[in-house]
């Protein structure tokens, strides 16, 4: 309806004593009005987390009109000009910053939606790496959908050419991926976003395989696992016979990736790094995916990038067809600056371990290509220490010039200490 668009409701906003409600039908009608089409399915429930009569917002109606009243202002004031005649898309990634700053000062609970900017940047830059265009991209721990988004900014969204695909367990953080999908122009044909449990209840059978897969899945979650006869035989699973332990359920996002992971196509995802080198299960399915040279490179990131932990975390990049039994280890602990309380990657670091990736030279104290049998006597240990051996930075000491010093030092002491006799003596002489 004409009175419900954005320009007629702020216009009236001052004066409508009900604003709370006008606002609460206009989201209504924005999810009825694709109710029996092709895009029902993404308007859906779109605005069920917006609670317009919060006591957030104010103790009273006429309080909370208030705040909202300030709200809408704020956003009709921004100079968004026209999305057709910029190259930015303005809206869509302010909602972003709004997003990243909410992560950045919510602790844990922001940083289990977001991933940074600069991070999403490199995953996806692995990802599509030497490729112009791409099938699909997908997420299957998508959050708010900037690992997706971010494909299309770099790509452009008209080389993902059959859409982005995502799947996320919790019902708000889905919802913002929707919303964050629509205000970055992504048509609702071209994104097929999923609300479930991706390792137990996977919602894109019929779309996989995927040529790009980018994800930042949640660290050493509980899941189901062998509590569920059923997913033994499960073909993402069954390939490595075992189950990622029912605690630690991070291998088990790497092998449903690698299962839906197109053969001419890059995974990249971010690990908790305790999965290179546990025993047990992990160590069974590291085993599997080395003896299969499914595993490209492993990349030890910085410290502190991510909201909410400190940990330092790494990128697994899988492939399906190399053309060398190898994995490249990359050290890129070193690779960031430090922005107030957290560490950030430059374009510069980006750019540096995007180039060693694609290049796989080995680079004194930065890169090394290890054959897939050395791993396997290595007791299929992934660390990126294990194989780059890390830049002594020690202050060099020269053991001839320290022993000339403290000679000198020794001799001293003794004409000292010979001194400090004679005055005695004096002294005791005088008594």
């Amino acid at each position: 309806m004409p009175s419900e668009l954005f320009c007629n409701v702020r216009k009236k906003a001052k004066e409508d004593e009900n604003l709370n409600m006008t606002l609460e039908q206009a989201f209504h009608h924005i999810e009825e009005s694709a109710r029996g089409s092709d895009s029902e399915e993404n308007f859906s429930g779109l605005f069920d987390d917006i609670d317009v009569n919060s006591n957030k917002l104010g103790a009273t109606v006429a309080k909370r009109n208030e705040k909202l009243v300030k709200l809408l202002d704020g956003v009709g004031e921004m100079k968004l000009g026209n999305y057709q005649d910029n190259t930015i898309d303005a809206f869509g990634d302010a909602y972003e910053y709004l997003m990243s700053m909410y992560a950045s000062n919510a602790g844990k609970s922001g940083g289990e939606f977001f991933t940074p900017q600069e991070v999403s940047e490199l995953l996806t830059r692995l990802a599509v790496a030497g490729k112009k265009e791409v099938n699909k991209v997908y997420d299957p721990a998508c959050g708010s959908g900037s690992l997706l988004l971010k494909a299309a900014k770099i790509l452009g969204k008209d080389h993902v050419r059959q859409g982005f695909f995502g799947q996320e367990i919790n019902l708000t953080t889905y919802n913002l991926c929707r919303i964050n999908m629509f205000l970055h122009d992504i048509d609702y044909d071209k994104f097929d976003v999923a609300h479930e449990d991706t390792l137990v209840s996977p919602r894109h059978w019929d779309d996989e395989p995927f040529e790009a897969i980018v994800s930042n899945p949640p660290y050493s979650i509980k899941w189901e696992g062998d509590n569920n006869p059923v997913l033994i035989n499960d073909p993402r699973f069954s390939p490595a016979g075992v189950l990622a332990p029912k605690s630690k359920a991070d291998l088990a996002f790497i092998m449903h990736s690698l299962s839906w992971l197109a053969t001419n196509g890059t995974a990249a995802v971010v690990c908790f790094p305790g999965i290179m080198y546990r025993g047990g299960a992990e160590k069974k399915i590291r085993q599997y995916l080395i003896d299969n040279n499914f595993i490209d490179t492993i990349i030890q990131l910085p410290g502190n990038l991510f909201f909410g932990t400190s940990i330092t975390t790494c990128i697994m990049v899988l492939k399906k067809s190399k053309s060398e039994n190898k994995t490249l280890f990359i050290d890129a602990s070193k690779e960031f600056v430090k922005i107030t309380n957290n560490n950030k990657l430059t374009d510069e670091n980006i750019q540096k371990i995007v180039s060693v990736f694609v290049s796989r030279e080995d680079t004194q104290y930065f890169s090394r290509l290890v054959s897939n049998p050395e791993i396997a006597e290595q007791d299929y240990n992934l660390s990126v220490s294990t194989y780059v051996e890390p830049e002594d930075t020690r202050e060099v000491i020269d053991i001839k010039a320290l022993n000339k010093e403290i000679a000198e030092i020794v001799a001293r002491e003794q004409v000292l200490r010979e001194e400090i006799d004679r005055i005695i003596a004096e002294i005791e002489v005088d008594e």
